[in-house]
């Protein structure tokens, strides 16, 4: 009768050691710390688009929306002003470290006219409400000692593979 008490007692054993090693949760503490040291040094090393990038964007935009709504092509105007309103978001939302992004705001009022032009396709007013945008980015390069980047009205389209004329509708 000696082999249930050794069973017993065997069990008895690989249950404590069960619970030992269950109940004494390994520290990875240092293995953790090491993983999130590693991600933070890559995401500071990352590329972001610096102010320069976005500004050189809105530019573009700025000229493809000048030939859109000359043409009368308000779609494509609205979508241009679209693409100035995001390149201000990420502006806001990745060059938090420039001071010029406080000056961002005064642009709003002038994007909104634009659009509201845009919307009921006037051209008396998109031409108005285009050199008001026009100044106030001058404004805004004034306001932040930018002054020597001066935009105006575009002369010629900044694309020579795009038409801005309003497409022909499908048949």
């Amino acid at each position: 009768m000696r082999k249930p008490v050794i069973l017993t007692a065997i069990s008895f054993a690989v249950f404590l050691f069960m619970v030992g090693a269950c109940g004494q949760p390994e520290d990875h503490t240092a293995a953790l710390q090491l993983q999130i040291d590693s991600l933070e040094h890559r995401l500071h090393n990352s590329y972001a688009p610096g102010l320069g990038e976005f500004m050189s964007g809105i530019q573009v935009h700025h000229a493809k929306l000048w030939f859109a709504g000359k043409a009368g092509n308000w779609r494509l105007a609205d979508f241009e002003i679209g693409e100035i309103q995001e390149a201000v978001d990420d502006i806001n939302k990745y060059c938090t470290d420039r001071p010029e992004v406080s000056s961002l705001p005064m642009l709003q009022p002038a994007l909104d006219s634009v659009s509201h032009a845009v919307t009921r396709a006037d051209a008396a007013a998109f031409s108005r409400t285009f050199m008001v945008l026009t100044n106030t980015c001058n404004n805004c390069h004034r306001a932040t000692r930018h002054e020597f980047n001066v935009i105006q009205v575009p002369a010629t389209p900044p694309f020579s593979n795009q038409l801005f004329a309003k497409p022909e509708p499908a048949k």
